[in-house]
């Protein structure tokens, strides 16, 4: 089992589970202690509520991982803190432009599990994708 955990973080990452083959750009497992934070499926919107990068995969990942990153923030969480991300896009082809959107904030040895589902729509016909995370806070000492 190939598994990462830093003194500086509460959340344990395990690349390769005993009899499962590695993961190639997420772990397959990550635990850890704190508080939980669910964030709801983001999409391209900027703080207008318009649409930004319409027709291009990869303006629209950059945009979603910003309205992630100041979701995680309201939370007093970052990046570091996720533990699964969902992508859902509309077509598999968009998964490329994700990951460089991804791995623009997210360093390879803390990415989280992460599961990606092809969909026949979102609800507004212009959209890509989609992306929700879990994090992990850890308990704040009073």
């Amino acid at each position: 089992m190939s598994s990462s955990s830093d003194s500086r973080q509460h959340l344990t990452r395990v690349t390769a589970p005993e009899g499962v083959a590695p993961g190639a750009g997420y772990h397959h497992v990550v635990w850890g202690t704190g508080r939980f934070v669910a964030v709801s499926g983001q999409c391209a919107f900027d703080e207008n509520g318009e649409l930004v990068g319409a027709g291009d995969a990869a303006a629209q990942a950059r945009q979603v991982f910003e309205n992630l990153r100041r979701c995680l923030a309201a939370a007093g969480a970052g990046f570091d803190d996720v533990v699964k991300l969902t992508y859902f896009v509309t077509d598999v082809a968009h998964l490329p432009a994700i990951r460089e959107a991804r791995d623009a904030v997210i360093p390879a040895d803390r990415l989280p599990a992460s599961s990606a589902v092809q969909v026949a729509a979102l609800f507004k016909p212009e959209l890509l994708l989609e992306v929700e995370a879990f994090a992990i806070v850890p308990e704040r000492s009073e």
